[in-house]
C-alpha cells in the first residue's frame, strides 16, 4: 500500500513547469458557482500509467485502471476536515487495460478493449477468499474486431440490478447476441457511393456503434440499439432511460454530413444514423432518431448522472459529460419531451489541459470524482463537492405538456417497445400511433411493425389514409421487404398518392425518404417507373426548405430529370453555406443530363472557391473526389469544351461564401443599430434574405443554426429563447465584451518567451494539439507541455470582430429576424 499527501498550497501556486508530472491544480480548474474542486492526486505516469475507467466499491473506494495497464484502488481522504491522504494501492490481481468498469453484486466488471488478458470482451473478477482482493478473473464474453479506440466501452447495471448493458463502438462487430430489439435487416441506405476522404473505417457498414444487455453471467445477449459511432460510456436515469454521449467524425468538420458530438437517448430498438465516411443519415431522416441535444466538437468519454451527490436540486438530476480534448464537463438538465428528452447543457469544470475520462457520485460521501488522462498523458483524480450553502432550487421543470403529459407518452412508448418481438397483438397495439406527433413514439410503433411479419400488416401499409400513418408504415415496409422487387411498384404508388402540399414539416422529409428507401431497398426502378416519379417530383424542386430541397434533387438526380441540373447548379454557388454548396456539389456529381457548357463550367469554378474553404481533415480529399466522379461522367468533347476552367488554378483567399464580392459598408455601433430593431423587426423582414446575410458574413463557417452550418463555435439555433435582439446584436459587434466558456480559448506561454494561443483539440502523451483558428479548424499548433510556464484565459474572442461591416443596414436586420426566428420561414416577421 502506498501513501500519498499532495499538499494543496503547492498546486494553489506552483507554474505549469514546476508541476512536471503534475495534474493540472485546482486553481487552474473552473467550476461552476458554489462548488469546489480538489487535487486528490497526480498519476506517476511511468509506475502507474493514465487512468480511463473508475467505479466506486461497496465500501465507497474508488477502482481505476490504467489503459494499458493494471488496476488501482483509491481511498480518497474524509471530507470537512484536515487535508487528509489519498491511499493508492495497486491491486494484485493480473487484470486491467479496462474502459470500462462496473463493481456490482460483489463482483468487478471490466470491458478490455485491446489484446490483453484473453482479448477484448466483457470479463469478471471476484475475491472467492475474503480477504479485499479480486483473485479471480473469467471472460464472460469475447467480442470480434480488431483492438482499437473505437471498441468495447462502458458498462452499466439495470434498475433492477440483474441484467449489464454494454457499450460499444464501431470498430466492433456486433457479437452474435442471442436476440435483436432491433430488426436484423439494417442496410447502408444511400442512393449513391460514398466518398472516402482518408478512408477511416470504409469496410466498416451498418450497424456501427452498438449497446447490448445481458445477464450478470453474461450467457444470453440481446441487442439493444444501434448507428452510434463511438459512444465511450452511458447512464441510466431514475426511469430506467439509458443516455449516451457519442462521438463526432473530426476528419468529416466543414462537410454537409459532419455531425457534432451529441447526447442521445439511447431508445430501445433505436437506430442512430452512423454510416462511415460520407453515408452518415441526417437528423431529419425519420429512420433513425435525433439527439437530444448537440454539443459540439469534442471526443466524449464518461458519462454520470448525479443522483447521489449532495449538490442543489438541479445538479443532481443533472446527466454529466466528459469532454476529454477540449477539457470540459457539461452539466445537461435534462426534461421529458413527450416520448423522449430534450436538454440544455451547462459547462459545470473546464481547464486547459483537463483531458477527462470518467465520473463517480459517491455514495458514501456525496461527493463527485473525476479522473483525467488516457492516451499516455497525465492522469490524475479530482473531488468536486458543493460548498455554496443549502440551496431552495427546484428541479427544472417538465416541458412538452408537463409532468403528467411526458410521463403517459412515455408509458406509451414502453409499452411499444414491448412488442420488439414476435406478438400478435403489435399490429393492431401499434398502428394507431404510426400518425402520433411524437416522434419517437413513431419510431417505436414502426419498430414493433417491422418485428412481426410482413404479411400481417404489407396491405394495410399499402391501403392506410392518413398520410403521417402512411409515412411511417411505408417505411416500414420499405426497410422490411427483403428486396421484393415487385413490392416496389406498390410502395411507389402508395406514396404518389399522398398529396405534398398537404404536409409539413418533418413528414415532407419522410415522403422524400420514403422514395430513397424503395430504391436503395428494392433496387432501381424500372424506365417507365422513372419517368412518372420524375413527373411527379420534379414540379416540387424547389421548396422553402433548403435541407428538403437536397433531398429532391438527390432523389430527381437519381431518376435522371434531365430538368434539375438547370435548377440545383446555380445553388452550388449561390447557396449561403459551405456545407451547402458540397452537398449539391456532390449530388450533381452524378448528373448525366441537363448540362449545358455555361452550367458546366459555372459547376467546375466552384471548385477554385471551394480550393480556400476549410474542413476536417479529409476536407479536401472529400472534395477532389467530387470533382473527380464529376470528370468522369464527361466526355472529352464537354471537357474540352471549358478547357479553361478546368486548368484554372484557384487564388489562395480567405474564403467567400458569395459569388458576387462582398464590400465594405460601414464600421456599424450598437447605438446606430439598435435605434432599428423595434420596427425594423416587425413584420418585413426577408427570410432568404437573412440566411443569405449569415452565410455573406462567414456565420455558418463556425457556428450551426437550424442543423447546418460549422460546429467549432456555438449552436445559435436557441438564441432567440436567451438574448433580446439588443444583447445578441452586442454579441455579434463586440465578441470578446463576454467571451463563453465554452468557447473560449487559453494564453500558453513557452519557455523561450512565446505564446500560442487556442483550445486544446488534441493531445497525446506530452504534446498538445491547439486549434488557434475558428475558421481552419484542421490547422493545429504542436506545443510541448513540458515547455509551458504558463496557461491562463485569453482576453480575445476566437470570434473576428467586424463581421457585420459588409453589411447594409437591411441585410443586418434581415439576419438578425432570421436568428430571432429559429430558421422558421412561417414566421409573422417575415413578408410572404
Amino acid at each position: 500500500m502506498k501513501t500519498i499527501l499532495i499538499p494543496l498550497l503547492l498546486c494553489a501556486t506552483a507554474s505549469f513547469a514546476q508541476l512536471a508530472g503534475q495534474a493540472t491544480p485546482a486553481d487552474k480548474v473552473k467550476i461552476a458557482k458554489g462548488f469546489k474542486v480538489e487535487l486528490l492526486y497526480s498519476v506517476p505516469k511511468e509506475q502507474e500509467g493514465s487512468w480511463v475507467s473508475m467505479t466506486q466499491d461497496d465500501k465507497g473506494r474508488m477502482i481505476c485502471s490504467d489503459q494499458y495497464g493494471a488496476l488501482y484502488r483509491i481511498t480518497p481522504p474524509a471530507l470537512n476536515g484536515s487535508p487528509g491522504e489519498t491511499k493508492v494501492e495497486k491491486l494484485s490481481v493480473d487484470f486491467g487495460h479496462c474502459q470500462g468498469l462496473l463493481y456490482h453484486a460483489g463482483a468487478l466488471y471490466g470491458v478490455v478493449n485491446d489484446d490483453a488478458y484473453q482479448g477484448r470482451g466483457l470479463y469478471r473478477c471476484k475475491d472467492t477468499n475474503g480477504d479485499d482482493q479480486f483473485d479471480a478473473v473469467e471472460l464472460l464474453r469475447s467480442f470480434p474486431g480488431k483492438a482499437g479506440e473505437h471498441g468495447p466501452h462502458g458498462v452499466i447495471a439495470s434498475q433492477d440490478g440483474k441484467s449489464l448493458y454494454v457499450m460499444c463502438g464501431n470498430q466492433t462487430p456486433e457479437p452474435s447476441c442471442e436476440t435483436s430489439l432491433v430488426p436484423r435487416h439494417w442496410a447502408e441506405d444511400q442512393l449513391y457511393p460514398m466518398l472516402l476522404g482518408r478512408g477511416f473505417m470504409r469496410d466498416v457498414l451498418a450497424p456501427g456503434g452498438w449497446l447490448a444487455k445481458t445477464d450478470l453471467d453474461g450467457r444470453k445477449w440481446e441487442l439493444v440499439n444501434t448507428g452510434t459511432r463511438n459512444t465511450y460510456d452511458i447512464a441510466m436515469n431514475r426511469s430506467g432511460d439509458i443516455f449516451g454521449f457519442d462521438a463526432d467524425m473530426e476528419w468529416d468538420t466543414g462537410m454537409p454530413w459532419y455531425r457534432p458530438t451529441r447526447v442521445c437517448f439511447m431508445q430501445s430498438g433505436g437506430e442512430f444514423g452512423w454510416r462511415t465516411c460520407s453515408k452518415k443519415f441526417p437528423v431529419r431522416w425519420e429512420d433513425s432518431l435525433p439527439p437530444v441535444v448537440d454539443i459540439g466538437p469534442g471526443s466524449p468519454t464518461g458519462v454520470a448522472f448525479g443522483y447521489d451527490a449532495k449538490f442543489p436540486a438541479k445538479y443532481q438530476d443533472a446527466l454529466y459529460i466528459c469532454d476529454w480534448s477540449y477539457g470540459k464537463m457539461y452539466a445537461v438538465h435534462l426534461s421529458p419531451n413527450g416520448g423522449g428528452y430534450t436538454g440544455v447543457t451547462e459547462e459545470f469544470m473546464s481547464a486547459s489541459p483537463l483531458p477527462l475520462t470518467d465520473i463517480e457520485v459517491s455514495k458514501k460521501d456525496g461527493a463527485m470524482y473525476v479522473s483525467v488522462g488516457g492516451r499516455k498523458v497525465q492522469s490524475g483524480l479530482y473531488r468536486v463537492t458543493y460548498t455554496g450553502g443549502v440551496s431552495k432550487e427546484e428541479p427544472l421543470m417538465m416541458i412538452g405538456g408537463g409532468a403528467l403529459a411526458a410521463e403517459t407518452e412515455a408509458s406509451i412508448r414502453q409499452r411499444l417497445e414491448k412488442f420488439q418481438t414476435l406478438d400478435p397483438q403489435a399490429v393492431e397495439t401499434a398502428w394507431p400511433y404510426l400518425a402520433s406527433q411524437d416522434r419517437n413514439i413513431r419510431f417505436a410503433a414502426r419498430i414493433a411493425l417491422e418485428h412481426q411479419p410482413i404479411a400481417s400488416w404489407k396491405d394495410k401499409a399499402l391501403s392506410e389514409t392518413n398520410p403521417r400513418a402512411a409515412l411511417t408504415a411505408l417505411m416500414a415496409l420499405a426497410r422490411s421487404s427483403g428486396g421484393d422487387k415487385p413490392l416496389q411498384a406498390q410502395i411507389i404508388a402508395a406514396l404518389n398518392k399522398i398529396n405534398f402540399k398537404s404536409l409539413k414539416g418533418l413528414d415532407r422529409f419522410t415522403l422524400v425518404r420514403d422514395y430513397m428507401l424503395a430504391f436503395t431497398r428494392m433496387g432501381e426502378p424500372e424506365a417507365a417507373t422513372k419517368e412518372s416519379l420524375i413527373k411527379h417530383l420534379a414540379p416540387l424542386f424547389p421548396t422553402n426548405d433548403p435541407a428538403l430541397n437536397r433531398d429532391l434533387c438527390e432523389v430527381l438526380v437519381y431518376l435522371g430529370d434531365s430538368s434539375i441540373v438547370a435548377k440545383a447548379e446555380p445553388l452550388v454557388n449561390g447557396s449561403p453555406t459551405q456545407e451547402e454548396q458540397i452537398d449539391y456539389a456532390r449530388i450533381l456529381r452524378f448528373a448525366k443530363t441537363g448540362w449545358t457548357k455555361e452550367l458546366r463550367a459555372d459547376y467546375f469554378r466552384w471548385f477554385l472557391r471551394a480550393a480556400n474553404y476549410k474542413g476536417g481533415a479529409s476536407f479536401d480529399l472529400f472534395i477532389g473526389e467530387i470533382k473527380q466522379n464529376a470528370l468522369s461522367t464527361m466526355t472529352e468533347e464537354e471537357k474540352l469544351a471549358i478547357k479553361d476552367v478546368l486548368e484554372a488554378k484557384p487564388e489562395a483567399k480567405a474564403p467567400s461564401f458569395t459569388v458576387k464580392p462582398m464590400q465594405f459598408v460601414k464600421a456599424w455601433t450598437l447605438a446606430e443599430l439598435s435605434k432599428s430593431l423595434g420596427v425594423g423587426l416587425e413584420g418585413n423582414r426577408n427570410f432568404q434574405n437573412g440566411r443569405n446575410m449569415f452565410g455573406a458574413a462567414t456565420c455558418f463557417a463556425c457556428h450551426r443554426f437550424n442543423n447546418e452550418g460549422g460546429a467549432v463555435g456555438p449552436d445559435l439555433t436557441s438564441v432567440a429563447g436567451k438574448y433580446s435582439p439588443r444583447d445578441l446584436l452586442e454579441h455579434i459587434l463586440e465578441p470578446s465584451k463576454e467571451i463563453s466558456d465554452q468557447y473560449g480559448s487559453t494564453v500558453f506561454t513557452l519557455q523561450d518567451g512565446s505564446r500560442v494561443i487556442g483550445r486544446i483539440a488534441n493531445m497525446k502523451e506530452n504534446n498538445m494539439m491547439v486549434c488557434t483558428n475558428m475558421m481552419d479548424p484542421n490547422n493545429f499548433t504542436n506545443v510541448d507541455a513540458r515547455k509551458v510556464v504558463k496557461t491562463e484565459e485569453s482576453k480575445i474572442s476566437m470570434m473576428p470582430p467586424g463581421l457585420l461591416f459588409m453589411l447594409k443596414e437591411d441585410d443586418i436586420l434581415d439576419l438578425m429576424a432570421y436568428l430571432l426566428s429559429k430558421g422558421n420561414p412561417d414566421d409573422p416577421m417575415f413578408v410572404k
